[in-house]
């Protein structure tokens, strides 16, 4: 089903683009194609297929969150370029306001 040049155009009004007229004919073609692949998708026959809400099997995969030793305090800060040694913490310049 091939897209009108409006329907383009209002696509690209919601995504915020300007598109100049090869563009249009361009991504004419391309969401032509991509909703001909959905289509094709969604014919699929899926029954009898249950339902998946994860794609994990089941066992955790992270670590358990422990404290474990880390690096000294003064190691960590030692090559900060201003260390706030009394709290232990970087010092970085001011990047809003």
């Amino acid at each position: 089903m091939p897209l009108t040049r409006e329907e383009i155009a209002a696509v690209a009004a919601l995504a915020n683009l300007e598109l100049d007229p090869s563009e249009v004919e361009l991504f004419a073609r391309q969401l032509a194609e991509i909703l001909e692949y959905a289509e094709a998708v969604r014919k699929v026959d899926t029954a009898g297929v249950p339902p998946t809400s994860a794609i994990a099997s089941g066992r955790a995969v992270d670590r358990p969150d422990e404290r474990r030793p880390s690096l000294e305090m003064a190691d960590t800060l030692a090559n900060a370029p201003d260390p706030d040694d009394r709290h232990g913490l970087f010092k970085v310049p001011r990047v809003i306001g």
